[in-house]
């Protein structure tokens, strides 16, 4: 990638395709599934050598508990078969994990790997990697709610010391900066509940590429394109380029 190229800070990702991906090859959609975690592998090395600072990735929403019982089934193992296996590499190659989510949900045996992985890879100090798992943006909002009405309630807080930041400050992804780049795979446009308080002002790219056959290069494509637009956040282009003329950048 050249030198006009702007690496995003953070990317999120919802990784849509992999059931389209199994039919299209007459396979059942767990291969599909079994394929995309294959993706993530190659699409998490790819963002460590961009020196990406976050990824987030969609794995499974509040809302796909409604998928079919042995599909969900064989997302859980696939998830608890990942954790398993990439554990090491991504502590060797320095990425750290995070999951975000209500995880109290899933198993015991599942949530103890889970945290057993975050902390296995927690010293880590290049790519966090954000799993979103049972999450969804609207119940990440609720729970901040709650947080804050508690406050409120016990007197720590008043409300009119409620603010956007004190919100934020109570998500899921407290510490996290906001994703400056959104990838939708699949064809589908839109966000689908996926960090909808954090994505406020997120550049959107949505490509028919299924997320099985999403590679480093659709990656590139992606960051090029969001590298071509301009970021007012609410300004006049004018006043963007007269900020940047001032950096010097």
């Amino acid at each position: 990638m050249n030198d006009e190229i702007k690496i995003p800070t953070h990317i999120a990702i919802v990784m849509d395709g992999n059931g389209r991906w199994a039919k299209a090859r007459q396979r059942p959609r767990f291969m599909g599934h079994k394929k995309g975690v294959e993706t993530v592998r190659e699409i998490v090395k790819a963002c460590s050598s961009l020196k990406v600072e976050c990824l987030s990735l969609f794995a499974f929403s509040s809302e796909n508990w409604k998928r079919p019982e042995e599909e969900v089934k064989n997302i859980m193992g696939l998830f608890m078969m990942a954790l398993d296996r990439e554990a090491k590499a991504l502590a060797r190659n320095n990425v750290r994990l995070e999951i975000i989510g209500d995880i109290s949900q899933f198993s015991e045996k599942l949530q103890k790997k889970i945290k057993k992985v975050e902390n296995y890879t927690a010293k880590s100090t290049g790519l966090r990697l954000i799993i979103a798992a049972n999450y969804g943006g609207r119940w990440d909002i609720t729970e901040s709610a709650k947080k804050l009405a508690r406050k409120i309630q016990s007197k720590q807080l008043d409300t009119d010391s409620i603010t956007e930041e004190s919100i934020s400050n109570h998500l899921a992804t407290r510490g996290i900066p906001d994703p400056d780049l959104f990838i939708r795979t699949g064809g589908e446009k839109r966000i689908s509940n996926f960090l909808i308080w954090q994505m406020a002002y997120t550049e959107l790219y949505f490509t028919d590429v299924l997320w099985p056959d999403f590679n480093p290069e659709e990656l590139n494509k992606a960051i090029a394109d969001y590298s071509s637009r301009q970021r007012r956040f609410g300004k006049t282009g004018e006043q963007v380029i007269a900020e940047k003329s001032s950096k010097g950048d």
